[in-house]
């Protein structure tokens, strides 16, 4: 079975590279193996978001910038197959962002989106069975946060094993 990792980021405000949280679940043969969390300190102060997850810059501002935190990070990640994300292209962007304002090589790894995966085996179930699937709309999974909304995409991701599906 695959190893690979779900993801969550956090953002300060609307700039990409804001990022202030990031969770990681990582998964092997189907099973949780790693938790991780750690709070970013974003380049600027300003924060937005506040409302949404919880976190302020007094929370973050004794935290690590994200060129630390994402070494730490990659190092857990070695051997992955994808990164898996609900809504993988925020992650993505936030990601890459990131790297970008730190000049950080990216990841190579491919990004799996947990809702459109989610969809796509929604949509090839029989009717009664997908009628109990409808905490997979993004209107009714809520938001978890950066701690436990990866561990959502693990368990989303875990059947579906392989993002080629």
């Amino acid at each position: 079975m695959t190893r690979f990792a779900a993801l969550d980021f956090e953002t300060a405000n609307n700039a990409r590279d804001s990022a202030c949280a990031l969770g990681v679940v990582i998964v092997e043969q189907g099973r949780i193996v790693e938790r991780l969390y750690e709070l970013i300190r974003p380049p600027s102060r300003e924060f937005l978001f506040t409302h949404i997850h919880g976190l302020s810059w007094q929370d973050v501002q004794g935290a690590q910038r994200f060129d630390a935190v994402w070494s730490a990070m990659a190092r857990a990640l070695t051997g992955i197959e994808f990164l898996a994300a609900h809504n993988a292209p925020f992650d993505k962007g936030v990601l890459s962002a990131c790297c970008e304002t730190y000049q950080l090589a990216p990841p190579a790894q491919p990004f799996v989106c947990t809702v459109q995966l989610a969809r796509r085996q929604q949509a090839e179930m029989p009717q009664q069975e997908a009628a109990g699937m409808g905490f997979i709309d993004d209107d009714r999974i809520g938001h978890a946060g950066a701690r436990e909304e990866p561990r959502a995409g693990s368990v989303l991701s875990s059947p579906l094993s392989s993002p080629a599906r």
